[in-house]
């Protein structure tokens, strides 16, 4: 029973609480409110088993919490993995409230895309910034958030340029994460239409003013090399112009140009070259005029080196840096198959046994080693200014990459981050970044003590090396952070 001191020590600090943020509830508070929870074991095993290694896949790296929570979803190993990767793939059935509580704040992310103009753009990428770090670290939708990444890099946009830096707000929220699990041709009709990616391929400058004038090809290029069949998917320079034709007339409301309607996408038929058009060996005919994007898209989407050049980065993704052709093909074929399903694609590639024994295959980029820190230590992280800083000097800044390529997804491009990544170590367990706390003692609680917590950390046992280089440090954790293996997933 609690004393009547203690209600009236907590009953005041509840009146507090009616004054500040939701995030900064007294820790007083916070305890009394929660019954603790009983520890989560984290798993027992000199190797990375199954769970572990879909965890680590299929997030941003395990919660302290998480292996107990999968490996609760059946007796069987391989079927609690099956359960969570179900879980995963259906992104709109799991309880995110947490998560979306944290980023209620975030008010203009939701602006419609005029009202995206009336912020500062410097606060519109810090927050945008922020809001990804947010579902990074406290999102259950983990695999959507993982997408979301992935979407990110494959349909880049330098948020510096011009008015990318009110629209790729837009942009983040209306295509990416509205269909990274949805559907890739429905995906690609909406960046090829985002106001944002107008403006970074310069197709709202796409345009035939007068007869012979030649296209701008820089989105069409794009298009053809990165988003659809790949650099080497078998197109020609003249299938990059004849695309460049087909997508002429589509402009965007600039606040040089207009009061109203900023950022509304429009096609003008005489800015439009309506002739006829050959690409990748079709014949598009004359007169379709807006149409012809819908030529465009139903020829790239679905083309059979798309399907291939997309399996690829999936697998490069989720399987390994150089990932077997069979993985692939196999990828590419459900791709095919279910007309761009990203569902049913990313669920053959968690079933290939090349994906199921990739183990620790993969080195962490630096957004996803910061996020896997702040996960594994159930740290509790407002994802402002101190975080964007080490993103920043680690080289990988969201939505700040300035070529269409996006950031790079091979170990060989971050090796040379590896001293910043552990002078964050240091700082995030010393408690020296600033609106990032760990409660150590709460964490060595809940995976059930010291003795379990390089387990939680890295999966497994340590080995008699990473024994010693543990027991010569006074900071164990940040070791553990630093640490070879923890860099990788």
């Amino acid at each position: 029973m609690i004393s009547r001191r203690r209600f009236l020590q907590v009953g005041g600090a509840l009146a507090a609480t009616g004054t500040v943020a939701c995030d900064d509830v007294p820790p007083a508070v916070a305890a009394w409110l929660q019954s603790p929870e009983p520890p989560a074991p984290p798993p027992d095993s000199a190797t990375v088993d199954l769970v572990s290694h879909a965890i680590s896949r299929l997030s941003f790296g395990a919660g302290p919490r998480d292996y107990a929570r999968v490996r609760r979803l059946h007796p069987q190993l391989h079927l609690a993995v099956e359960h969570y990767i179900t879980q995963q793939l259906a992104t709109e059935t799991i309880d995110d409230r947490d998560a979306d509580r944290r980023l209620a704040r975030f008010d203009e992310l939701r602006a419609s895309l005029g009202e995206l103009y009336e912020y500062k753009e410097a606060v519109l990428l810090a927050d945008l910034t922020s809001a990804t770090l947010l579902r990074a670290r406290y999102s259950e939708r983990q695999l959507h958030a993982v997408m979301t990444d992935f979407w990110t890099d494959h349909f880049n946009i330098d948020a510096s340029k011009g008015d990318c830096r009110w629209l790729k707000a837009a942009d983040d929220r209306d295509v990416i994460r509205q269909h990274a699990l949805g559907s890739f041709p429905a995906l690609l009709r909406a960046s090829a239409l985002s106001p944002a990616m107008l403006w970074y391929l310069d197709g709202r400058m796409n345009r035939r003013a007068i007869p012979g004038e030649r296209p701008n090809e820089n989105y069409a290029r794009e298009l053809l090399e990165l988003h659809t069949l790949g650099v080497h998917g078998g197109y020609t320079q003249g299938d990059v112009m004849e695309v460049a034709r087909a997508l002429s007339g589509w402009g965007v409301r600039s606040r040089h140009e207009v009061v109203f309607g900023l950022g509304t996408v429009e096609f003008h038929p005489d800015l439009h070259d309506d002739g006829e058009k050959r690409i990748l060996g079709h014949v598009v005919p004359a007169g379709l005029g807006a149409r012809d994007i819908d030529a465009v898209m139903e020829l790239t989407s679905l083309h059979s080196s798309t399907a291939m050049h997309v399996a690829a980065k999936l697998c490069r993704r989720f399987i390994d840096d150089e990932p077997p052709t069979a993985a692939i093909r196999r990828v590419a074929d459900t791709f095919t198959a279910t007309k761009g399903s990203i569902r049913s694609t990313l669920q053959t590639l968690f079933q290939t046994p090349e994906f199921l024994g990739a183990r620790r295959t993969k080195l962490k980029r630096p957004f996803h080693f910061v996020a896997s820190a702040l996960r594994a230590t159930d740290a509790t992280t407002d994802g402002g200014p101190a975080l964007h800083e080490v993103l920043q000097r680690l080289g990988h800044a969201p939505y700040q990459f300035p070529t269409p390529d996006g950031y790079a997804d091979d170990q060989a491009s971050w090796l040379g981050t590896l001293l910043w990544r552990w002078n964050f170590a240091a700082a995030l367990t010393s408690g020296r970044i600033e609106g990032t706390r760990i409660a150590l003692a709460e964490l060595l609680r809940v995976v059930g003590g010291p003795e379990k917590l390089p387990t939680h950390l890295l999966g497994r046992h340590l080995t008699p090396d990473e024994q010693d280089a543990v027991g010569l440090s006074s900071d164990t954790l940040a070791v553990l952070l630093a640490s070879p293996a923890f860099q990788r997933y």
